[in-house]
């Protein structure tokens, strides 16, 4: 399976590497930024765990999980985690998550697009979705930025916090979506669209 390396104008998802779990924690364990999320503040050891799993789902074949780390454009330090699944009939889920420090800079919204630039570019899909927390008011600002449409609710769709709590979900065809400028794949990246992203 070839390394999956995208860049925007301002950012950059690469494989995660054994080197991010330090910078994932900062994300991960962090009460603020895992507010919204479908999980509470993870321990080490359990970043270290979700480390471990992207690593090895970059070498499933066929591979159904990409789970990337967010980058700035220059540099490699991990300041983001993204993740794409693949559904049956060319769709896929996506989230992500962003230090506290790289939030209120357009961040999101290009991390968006570059996850759809993966689903559509690249894999070939035809729908791609993602859910928020219904108090979660910056993402929705970002997954409409990015140009998806609110599809509607999910119902106690995840328990977290001792309770259960609904989604708002979205999603965007192929046809829809129209990418920012100064996207773009490396040779790498674009040479893995021959592989199929179903299950």
């Amino acid at each position: 399976m070839t390394p999956v390396h995208l860049t925007g104008p301002n950012l950059a998802l690469r494989e995660v590497e054994p080197e991010d779990t330090d910078d994932l924690l900062a994300i991960y364990g962090d009460p603020e930024a895992t507010r919204h999320l479908s999980f509470e503040p993870r321990t080490r050891e359990q970043v270290q765990a979700i480390t471990d799993r992207s690593i090895a789902s970059a070498h499933a074949s066929p591979r159904d999980e990409y789970c990337l780390a967010v980058t700035l454009f220059d540099e490699h330090r991990l300041i983001g985690y993204a993740r794409l699944a693949t559904e049956p009939q060319q769709a896929a889920t996506i989230g992500f998550a962003l230090h506290q420090a790289a939030w209120g800079k357009g961040h999101g919204t290009e991390t968006v697009h570059l996850l759809c630039a993966l689903g559509f570019n690249v894999l070939g899909l035809h729908r791609i979705w993602a859910a928020r927390s219904p108090l979660n008011e910056a993402s929705a600002r970002t997954l409409l930025r990015a140009g998806m449409t609110e599809d509607g609710r999910i119902r106690d769709h995840v328990f977290v916090h001792g309770a259960w709590r609904d989604s708002i979900t979205y999603s965007i065809l192929k046809h829809e979506w129209s990418p920012i400028a100064g996207l773009g794949t490396d040779e790498a990246a674009e040479s893995d669209g021959g592989h199929s992203p179903g299950r």
